[in-house]
């Protein structure tokens, strides 16, 4: 796309648009996926005039040093930590007059969303964009499903904690990752709620009381894995007339699902860029405010490197049910 540049900050992929950006979107990936996946997905957008951070999440990616069996950290930890800190760098970048939001991708918008809800967000953030993420409650999918869900996720936490991480590189299923990640992620998949270990506030509770804008997608032929129901389980933890709610089915009758969607996503693009266009014209005046990073902070992720060319690589997506990844989408129900 002309004008269209990719740089990395950090371990973060930046991609910017001709001429001045009128916003910037920090965006958090699925479990596995790394940053660079979403290349082609963060030029659309660019096209749009809208600069994309796209973060890698811990440990996976670019991210050093990789998931095992030392390693530590859960949901907490990529909330209260991570994401502010990867929030934060983007403002001292951009400055605090950009209009600024955050959007995930399955576990990446379940991190986005609590992390939403800490007051560093209010601060911060002017908007959420979910695509693809819902909740990992075995409840929130149809039919025989939830069974499946309920015992996959269960196996999966058991399994991690047995061999000390998950190894999902081997077993076709969301990469490496630590097993407190994995408890973490089979909890939410069991009881529905977001408590992860170490958690310093109540997340059901703020998810409650959030009023930062959200827009939340469906994508046709995730039937799987973020399907209808599983996405609006997770919109039901917000107020009501928080969330603007989306299902995206492409003109073309194509059916991406859960992974391929950000390869072919430009109608998905303008109607994010809608969207953040109709905040922006309701946005109050940003007054600067000391930027606040977060409670004990660990040495920071993200930082200027040197820039070169962030190049498209393929990944295995965060999926929760059968270990291994369809060839092609599961049929709509």
């Amino acid at each position: 796309m002309n004008g269209v540049r990719h740089e990395l900050l950090g371990e973060a992929h930046l991609t910017l648009p001709e001429g001045t950006p009128k916003a910037v979107i920090v965006l958090n990936p699925a479990m596995g996926v790394p940053a660079t996946y979403y290349a082609r997905f963060s030029a659309q957008l660019a096209g749009h005039g809208i600069a994309v951070v796209a973060a890698e999440l811990r440990g996976q990616g670019a991210s050093r040093p990789r998931s095992g069996r030392r390693t530590r950290h859960g949901y907490q930890q990529l909330i209260a930590h991570d994401v502010p800190e990867t929030v934060a760098a983007v403002r001292a970048h951009f400055g605090p007059e950009l209009p600024l939001y955050l959007l995930g991708h399955s576990l990446g918008g379940q991190i986005s969303m609590l992390y939403a809800t800490r007051e560093h967000a209010r601060t911060h953030v002017d908007g959420l964009v979910l695509v693809a993420s819902g909740t990992a409650h075995f409840r929130a999918y149809p039919g025989l499903r939830r069974a499946g869900v309920l015992l996959f996720s269960q196996s999966a936490a058991t399994l991690a904690s047995v061999w000390g991480y998950w190894p999902g590189h081997r077993l076709g299923f969301g990469g490496r990752q630590p097993a407190m990640l994995m408890r973490d992620w089979a909890r939410l998949a069991r009881t529905g709620r977001f408590s992860p270990a170490d958690a310093d506030v109540d997340y059901e509770a703020l998810l409650r009381e959030t009023r930062l804008p959200v827009l939340a997608v469906s994508v046709a032929g995730d039937t799987q894995y973020s399907p209808r129901s599983a996405v609006d389980g997770l919109v039901r933890k917000l107020p009501p007339g928080v969330a603007t709610r989306m299902h995206w089915r492409p003109s073309d009758g194509s059916r991406p699902g859960h992974l391929r969607w950000p390869r072919s996503a430009d109608e998905l693009a303008t109607r994010i860029a809608e969207w953040t266009t109709e905040l922006r014209a309701a946005r109050p005046q940003r007054t600067p405010v000391p930027r606040q990073g977060p409670t004990a902070p660990p040495p920071t992720r993200v930082r200027p490197a040197q820039l070169r060319p962030a190049q498209l690589r393929p990944a295995q997506a965060e999926l929760p049910g059968p270990a291994r990844t369809p060839r092609t989408p599961a049929a709509e129900s």
